[in-house]
């Protein structure tokens, strides 16, 4: 989908206030509530980090994906999840503080292993090239430090310092990031509005896919090992619910790479992942909340 403004302004800025949001609703204690439920935190950690990439290099190699579109897709399953996430964990009566804890630490680890694995996606799902696609690793990790590490630790000192004012700010801030991705994907869809039944049906089944078969792995893995039922939940948004966001920004970076006139290509999966996933967390919600009573039990 067309870049422009779109993706070197609107998309940072937009990823930057997200991440801002998150830093307000975070506190140390959450970073060592790894330490305090390892079970739960390190399930999480390794399903997003190791099971969900290796779950999308399937779905990839199953339908037979090449090129931009299944590089798009891979991009997905390197991101962490959001505030979306967490929204949808609330929402589902799951365990909201693990969620953000899954979704902080993740946060802090993928500004450093994105450039690494889109560079290593791009090499092996682009079609062979004279010149080898080569992603600036250095400056891909700077651009997402400024625009994730950089603004959560913000967020964070607010919130340190002025407690009363970040919880007045944090709510605001949330419902403004989810209304700035409706935002973005709504622009995407109208500069492209002639192209995007090709768009669904290029990438619909793919991300769909994976959208609902992580979801069903993370909840699947979590009950295998013994957590409660709030916990399943969280780790199955989590695992399921990626950050469209940072997706589309990685994509637009790694369209400039690799030397496309537009990022379109790699940024059709992210874009149609992150209309899909509030419709799957909608009813994933609406489907784990049956009988439970109004305080869901553990």
């Amino acid at each position: 989908m067309q870049g422009g403004v779109l993706t070197t302004v609107v998309l940072p800025a937009a990823l930057f206030l997200i991440m801002f949001g998150m830093g307000l609703g975070l506190r140390p204690s959450d970073f060592m509530r790894v330490l305090k439920i390892p079970k739960a935190a390190v399930i999480g950690i390794l399903c997003q980090l190791l099971l969900l990439p290796l779950f999308g290099y399937a779905i990839v190699a199953g339908l037979g994906l090449t090129g931009p579109l299944a590089v798009g897709l891979m991009i997905l399953t390197f991101c962490p999840g959001g505030v979306t996430s967490n929204m949808f964990s609330l929402l589902a009566r799951g365990d909201v503080a693990l969620s953000i804890t899954l979704t902080a630490v993740v946060s802090l680890i993928a500004p450093f292993s994105i450039p690494f694995l889109v560079q290593w996606s791009m090499g092996s799902l682009m079609a062979a090239s004279a010149e080898p696609i080569q992603l600036p690793i250095v400056k891909t990790i700077a651009q997402l430090l400024v625009i994730t590490i950089i603004p959560v630790s913000l967020g964070m000192v607010l919130r340190h310092f002025r407690p009363a004012f970040a919880d007045k700010t944090d709510r605001a801030v949330r419902v403004a990031s989810v209304v700035i991705l409706f935002a973005i994907i709504g622009a995407l869809i109208k500069k492209n509005w002639d192209a995007l039944p090709g768009f669904f049906a290029d990438a619909g089944i793919s991300t769909l896919a994976l959208n609902i078969l992580t979801m069903t792995l993370g909840y699947g893995i979590a009950t295998a090992v013994g957590l409660g039922r709030q916990q399943r939940v969280t780790i199955s948004l989590e695992v399921g619910i990626q950050n469209g966001t940072t997706a589309l920004l990685v994509a637009a970076i790694a369209a400039e790479a690799a030397g496309l006139p537009e990022a379109n290509a790699l940024s059709i999966a992210p874009a149609i992942y992150s209309l899909l996933m509030f419709v799957t967390g909608a009813l994933f919600v609406m489907v784990v909340n049956r009988g439970q009573p109004q305080a869901a039990a553990a």
